[in-house]
């Protein structure tokens, strides 16, 4: 066979994409887990931020972290229902997908999605901090459509589930300089005592347009606005909004209030 041969080359092509789609797929196998495992540590890190329950000052090992993070009341909730669910595993559960599973999601109706988000997952994982026998405060996941983005977080209420104990965005990609101030630490320190409902039970949370007011009587609804980003912050408002509205966790705030919830180990 001529060296020339066209036969020779296509073979030598062949072999060399085997080889290297070879390679790519042992690698995806190989750090797959290691992917896995990061992306655990990274979404505990940020929960574990707002449970109050992190040593002041300190730092922790990543083994300490997961154990710690482990070591949460964490249950499942049915968002319809306004309930906790006991069929589904809150340890493997998976919020996105099942938002696109139309036997675990719903749509959101259109007059009521200021999120944005379409469709959502009929269930959450939800995250309990609790004090000896007394609950200190409840951590809820939220997302909703940005300027360029979908933003996920975590928000975390007191016991009274309408005060903000902690906010945080885990993911967005959001312009630089202007609607990433979401994640800068100086603007989510002012979510920490506003009040995400009115006296009358309404979600009345919201970004300000300008710096926030504190003679106003609007103050403890508000934080102030993300300069240059104003899209942005309006997606913030509408995200605080639904999922703390009539087709977000409003009916389960509701139902802990009228029958607080006991300790899992209190329970088993």
């Amino acid at each position: 066979m001529s060296k020339d041969s066209s036969i020779k080359a296509i073979l030598v092509v062949l072999v060399t994409a085997i080889i290297c789609s070879s390679l790519v797929s042992a690698a995806v196998v190989v750090l797959r887990p290691i992917q896995l495992n990061n992306q655990l540590l990274d979404r505990s890190r940020n929960i574990m931020a707002l449970t109050g329950l992190l040593p002041a000052g300190e730092s922790l090992e990543d083994d300490e972290m997961l154990e710690l993070f482990k070591s949460l009341d964490t249950r499942m909730v049915d968002i319809d229902a306004g309930r906790f669910d006991t069929d589904l595993d809150p340890n493997t559960f998976n919020m996105r997908r099942a938002a696109n599973d139309p036997e675990l999601s719903v749509t959101v109706p259109g007059n009521q999605d200021v999120a944005s988000i379409g469709r959502r997952s009929q269930y959450a994982t939800v995250y309990m901090v609790w004090n000896d026998d007394e609950l200190d405060r409840v951590i809820l996941p939220v997302r909703g459509t940005g300027m360029w983005s979908m933003l996920y977080g975590y928000i975390a209420l007191e016991s009274d589930f309408t005060t903000i104990a902690g906010m945080s965005f885990y993911e967005q990609n959001e312009t630089p300089g202007l609607g990433d101030q979401i994640t800068h630490a100086h603007w989510l320190e002012q979510w920490r005592g506003k009040q995400v409902y009115d006296d009358q039970g309404e979600p009345r949370f919201n970004v300000s347009e300008g710096a926030v007011d504190p003679s106003s009587v609007h103050a403890r609804f508000q934080v102030d606005a993300l300069t240059g980003a104003t899209v942005t912050a309006n997606s913030v408002t509408g995200l605080v909004r639904y999922w703390f509205g009539p087709h977000g966790y409003h009916d389960l705030l509701e139902h802990m209030k009228e029958h607080p919830p006991v300790h899992a180990e209190a329970e088993s």
